[in-house]
């Protein structure tokens, strides 16, 4: 059996002003959809999920990037330095709520995966992580590299799902997670049975963790 991932969930202060940001940023044609849900408490630090975006070309990489910051977007440096120095291909923004997200160098890894590259989670064991979400989703690894770790998805539409290495501990509760769901028939109290034996925490599908204590919610059949 195999969960499909339904939503990436945003906790948020202004829910429908972010939404509002990121709708005017692309079209979201994933398989799953961004949810956006009110969260009264600041955000701090770094957030251990983000965002990276697809661009076609140059052009469309300063197009999107230029767009982003148009609607409430600023640059942000988290150790690749800052923009005019260009030490790195990729661009790294923050949303207006100080989400971090990379507008990506075109890349032949994600040509047709839409809008959305990949959906990147820190993890302290990029392997470990990548194996569980893999058998929880019935993912297959696509690529493994020193640094990171990533799932396709089977039909080959959508954003990866990618471990990036990082030695920094999770501190604080995500403001980005995944809410995944049994496919319509499967039961869901089996599914939950089945994702602790792969090594998840939780006793109900509403507030589990993977095994590096990412949250994340298994939804009822759909």
């Amino acid at each position: 059996m195999a969960v499909q991932l339904v939503n990436l969930v945003f906790d948020s202060a202004l829910p429908r002003d972010l939404a509002g940001f990121w709708e005017g940023l692309f079209s979201w044609d994933a398989p799953f959809q961004p949810a956006f849900r009110s969260e009264a408490g600041p955000k701090r630090g770094k957030n251990r999920l983000h965002l990276d975006l697809a661009s076609r070309s140059p052009e469309h990489q300063a197009e999107l990037v230029d767009r982003a910051l148009s609607l409430g977007a600023r640059h942000i440096d988290i150790g690749q330095g800052p923009p005019e120095e260009k030490r790195v291909p990729w661009v790294v923004l923050a949303d207006p709520e100080g989400n971090e997200f990379c507008v990506l160098e075109p890349r032949e890894q994600y040509e047709g995966t839409g809008a959305i590259a990949s959906v990147v989670t820190d993890a302290l064991d990029p392997e470990r992580l990548a194996r569980f979400w893999a058998a929880a989703l019935g993912w297959e690894i696509g690529v493994r590299e020193e640094t990171i770790v990533g799932l396709r998805p089977p039909d080959g539409r959508g954003p990866w799902v990618e471990f990036l290495a990082t030695k920094e501990q999770k501190r604080h509760r995500n403001r980005l997670r995944f809410e995944i769901a049994p496919r319509r028939g499967k039961s869901r109290a089996a599914e939950v049975r089945r994702l602790r034996e792969l090594g998840a925490s939780g006793e109900r599908g509403e507030a589990m963790v993977d095994p590096e204590g990412n949250e994340f919610s298994v939804l009822s059949p759909r």
